[in-house]
């Protein structure tokens, strides 16, 4: 009794080797091709990382970071509702240059604030 077994495989339509690598190739390119023009996929530096907030310096234009969950320190406070921003050089980044919060929490034009479009 013979231990070797014979594999029987199906017929296959001859292919040369350097097809599937030039299809892959091809589609490769193409996606290449077509994805700088998709916006959804742009870069934009968050302000903060997701585990913290962005807090706003009383009557000045600093900002800083604080973990989710702690109160802002000594002299910042965090930014008014629909007014925080969320991306570099968003609306809100842009408006918090030449604005600030007072130690009442009114907006007022920020004194240190260099010229800048208004954001609205």
């Amino acid at each position: 009794m013979s231990n070797s077994r014979r594999i029987s495989r199906p017929a296959v339509a001859f292919r040369p080797r350097g097809v599937r690598g030039a299809t892959a190739a091809l589609l490769g390119a193409a996606a290449l091709a077509v994805l700088p023009g998709c916006s959804s996929l742009e870069y934009r530096e968050g302000i903060c990382r997701g585990s913290e907030y962005p807090v706003l310096t009383v009557n000045g234009t600093g900002s800083a970071c604080v973990t989710n969950g702690e109160k802002p320190p000594a002299g910042y406070v965090r930014y008014p509702e629909g007014k925080v921003p969320q991306h570099v050089d968003d609306k809100w980044d842009v408006y918090w240059r030449t604005h600030t919060v007072d130690e009442h929490g009114t907006i007022v034009d920020a004194p240190d604030a260099p010229d800048a479009p208004d954001a609205g």
